[in-house]
């Protein structure tokens, strides 16, 4: 069946989150840890990252958008780095970090590319509000913004690839999930959509990124051009 449209996992397969949150946690915190490991802090916070989601996903907890567990969980990664006396506005100031990061350099233009063709939409674990602001940045344009804002939960539960599904319209296997990590991928497929994956070999610096899928996938690609590539796209 054909590929109408595409919703896309955001961290690491459409933007460097560590680089800007390394170059913002660099600006921000260089009067109170001159000798700051930007790359290991920015790794130490996106390690929260999921243990915080999975408060949401287990139901100990209703849902809180991206944002709100992010300022929950930088007092524990400022500590870990003995880092203190950082005043709640600058707190709050690196916590906007996560909504001013780069697209990877091909992507601005290999979205526009796809936009001629599908119906492209964000299906990400950050609000609707840090979409919006990537997508001004970067110069993206969707033609709606999913994920978990939209589902009130966070991947992989069923509801953010169903709810992907139905707000276009579609059927499933006409809609297909772009990432960069094949755990998205296998709960994607799981129910029944398409799936791309992208190779994003330094999505974690030195410790590097998946340059191949570990699960089948319906296409493999070395990064979002080439995707629009074998989709078409010129």
């Amino acid at each position: 069946m054909t590929i109408r449209a595409l919703v896309f996992d955001v961290f690491g397969t459409l933007v460097d989150w560590r680089s800007g949150v390394a170059r913002e946690a660099q600006r921000l915190l260089s009067a109170h840890a001159p000798g700051l490991d930007a790359g290991a802090f920015a790794d130490a916070w996106r390690g929260r990252y999921d243990p915080s989601m999975e408060t949401v996903r287990s139901g100990a907890r209703p849902f809180v958008d991206l944002d709100t567990l992010q300022t929950e969980s930088l007092p524990e990664v400022l500590a870990a780095f003995g880092i203190s006396g950082v005043p709640e506005t600058v707190r709050a100031e690196l916590v906007q970090a996560w909504h001013r990061l780069d697209a990877w350099p091909e992507v601005p233009a290999a979205m526009a590319r796809l936009r001629e063709r599908f119906l492209l939409a964000p299906n990400s674990n950050g609000p609707v509000r840090l979409m919006v602001d990537l997508a001004r940045r970067n110069g993206l344009i969707f033609d709606a913004v999913l994920g978990a804002g939209y589902s009130r939960d966070y991947k992989p539960k069923p509801a953010l690839y169903r709810d992907a599904v139905a707000a276009f319209g579609f059927a499933p296997e006409e809609t297909m999930m772009v990432a960069a990590h094949s755990n998205d991928l296998a709960a994607a497929a799981s129910h029944g959509l398409a799936t791309a994956h992208l190779a994003r070999p330094s999505e974690h610096g030195p410790a590097g990124g998946e340059t191949a899928p570990s699960v089948p996938v319906t296409y493999a690609a070395r990064d979002l051009a080439d995707l629009a590539d074998q989709l078409g796209c010129h």
